[in-house]
């Protein structure tokens, strides 16, 4: 006979109440059958002992849910709610089909509160570190317009359209970290290894060595500490960078600004922003969210703390009865072509329309533009590894002519 373990158990029992107790089965499964013959639904489940191994996470890693595991989810409910599928029975479905755990223990969650009787935005906002918060205001106002299949399939392809996005810029961007990475290895490999056999044979042969190939035996011989330190300064900027950018929204402007002027990537992160502003704005209008609302929602989930503070002023001028083109106008990361479409639909009444056109242009751009970046830095790139490798080869036979003359007289 199967040996039984204890779990430990909240659940909703049939009056709509939450329980919670203990009990006996082989398995977590099992466990779970048990619970739901008796008429109580599960929402969550530790065998007993194991709760503390559980609990035990490093922060900040392993609980973060991909955008693609994201856009997954977004399409297989729509899809499910389209069909006729309750709720309920859609979210058991997706926490057992998804691979991320970060989002299944939040589904979990969310079924439980689901099945008590709350909402399913409200639910979600419980869990803004897993759901976007433009996901939770396009739900809700699906719920209050009766149209949550509906807000789910924008939803989706909203979210399906920003991974293929961030997928070109990924793929734009791979070339060049992988080159660059290259060349601080091959560096760091001529320094450890190639110029003490050369400094050797220039002892041997005697002569004073150039004041640069002298630089690059000095740096050979302070390898063991530079090394270290040039890893330790690069671990401690990133992590002072990403805390900045988590804590501090005057150093995402900064940052932001900064991004936007750079001469290569710059075109491209702004197009990349007005894309996803345009679409944003557009796919909560759809669906009926509020136009203060769907501003103040639009403003954090560009990704772009420039369009966040344009977004703020942009609020505080149409609370006052101005149109949304003007106020656009007066911050120069809008192109005028944008204000003058958002002009145009605040006209014909179709606002949202002329913001899904809006997006449409600027996926195209940013697709030529990922293409044209591709095509530029490769060159460059070549163009950079030849320097640096043409210029160490220089240093190091560089001491040959000085040697060759001595020789000579």
């Amino acid at each position: 006979m199967a040996s039984t373990k204890t779990f430990t158990y909240h659940a909703i029992d049939a009056s709509g109440k939450k329980a919670k107790g203990t009990i006996e089965a082989p398995n977590e499964a099992a466990a779970t059958h048990m619970l739901r013959q008796r008429g109580e639904v599960p929402l969550d489940l530790i065998e007993a002992g194991q709760g503390l191994q559980k609990e035990l996470k490093i922060p900040g890693l392993g609980n973060r849910v991909k955008l693609k595991d994201l856009a997954v989810f977004a399409r297989q409910f729509a899809t499910m709610t389209a069909s006729g599928m309750s709720l309920l029975r859609s979210l058991a479905i997706l926490e057992e089909q998804t691979s991320s755990p970060p989002l299944k223990k939040a589904l979990g969650e969310l079924r439980g509160d689901v099945a008590g009787g709350a909402g399913l935005s409200a639910s979600m906002a419980k869990h803004d570190r897993v759901f976007p918060r433009l996901m939770i205001a396009m739900i809700r106002a699906g719920e209050a317009g009766g149209m949550i299949d509906k807000a789910l399939e924008q939803i989706a392809e909203s979210l399906e359209k920003d991974t293929a996005l961030r997928g070109k810029i990924k793929s734009a961007l791979t070339y060049p970290a992988i080159v660059l990475g290259f060349t601080f290895v091959m560096i760091a490999g001529v320094l450890i290894f190639i110029v003490p056999i050369f400094e050797a044979m220039f002892k041997s042969l005697g002569g004073e060595l150039p004041a640069i190939t002298q630089f690059l035996v000095t740096a050979s011989h302070n390898m063991g500490w530079i090394g270290p330190l040039v890893l330790g300064v690069m671990f401690g900027t990133s992590f002072f960078y990403k805390r900045q950018m988590r804590d501090s929204e005057e150093f995402r402007l900064k940052v932001d600004r900064l991004k936007i002027r750079l001469p290569v990537f710059g075109p491209l992160l702004r197009k990349l922003a007005m894309s996803r502003f345009s679409r944003n704005l557009g796919l909560l209008l759809n669906v009926g969210v509020p136009v203060m609302q769907a501003l103040a929602v639009v403003g954090e989930t560009t990704g772009n703390e420039v369009i966040n503070a344009a977004m703020k002023d942009v609020q505080s001028t149409v609370r006052d009865g101005q149109p949304m083109s003007s106020a656009l106008r007066h911050h120069s990361i809008f192109p005028e072509m944008v204000t003058q479409m958002v002009e145009v639909g605040e006209e014909s009444g179709q606002i949202s329309q002329m913001l899904d056109k809006i997006a449409d242009f600027y996926d195209r751009e940013v697709d030529e533009a990922a293409e044209s970046l591709t095509a530029s830095i490769e060159p460059i790139m070549v163009l950079v590894m030849g320097t640096v490798v043409g210029g160490m080869v220089i240093c190091l036979y560089l001491p040959m002519f000085t040697i060759y003359q001595n020789i000579q007289s």
